[in-house]
């Protein structure tokens, strides 16, 4: 399969991602399906995607003209923008990452990675984050994203393209494990 990979910057990239992201999102797909296929969290609006594509590339992977994966990005300068990610941002404060406080590292936070369930399997989460890198290495030194304990799916992808878990928290509803990726040792 052929896949092509762009900055999302248009209304129709961004209303795809929207629609892939309402495919995955937990409180709209079966615990069974959860287990299975792993899930997103936050929810976006078109407007909340287009001030996260002012600051950093939001990546895309297309096939035949459809957005089939994402990788969202953000600043730390984001931490107030929506509410709900403010506890992540606070557990960033407590992790240390390669022996120095993460607050130390510039880095940017992964918004949110989602692959359609039909190209699974592609290694599309990986070269997804390798274009955002590709983009931002120069600026920026890591990405650090948190993911569920309820999804051991994504840890596991995670983890075998070099995140590592920095940490743990809980905030208020969910356990999560804090991943970090150093892109000055990642191939």
């Amino acid at each position: 399969m052929e896949f092509t990979f762009k900055t999302a910057s248009t209304k129709q990239d961004f209303e795809q991602i929207l629609a892939l992201q309402r495919e995955n999102l937990y409180t709209l797909i079966s615990k069974e399906d959860q287990e299975k296929q792993g899930f997103v969290f936050a929810e976006h609006t078109l407007e909340l995607l287009e001030t996260l594509a002012v600051e950093l590339p939001q990546i895309v992977a297309v096939h035949q003209g459809k957005v089939v994966g994402y990788n969202l990005a953000m600043t730390a300068s984001m931490k107030t923008v929506l509410p709900s990610i403010t506890p992540m941002f606070n557990a960033f404060e407590t992790c240390i990452f390669n022996q120095k406080p993460l607050t130390d590292y510039q880095y940017l936070v992964g918004g949110q990675v989602c692959v359609a369930k039909d190209f699974r399997g592609h290694g599309l989460l990986k070269r997804l984050y390798c274009e955002t890198k590709n983009q931002v290495s120069n600026d920026y030194e890591a990405c650090v994203t948190e993911i569920s304990i309820r999804n051991p799916r994504s840890l596991k992808v995670h983890q075998k393209m070099g995140f590592e878990v920095i940490g743990t928290y809980h905030d208020g509803v969910e356990h999560w494990n804090i991943v970090a990726w150093d892109f000055k040792r990642s191939s």
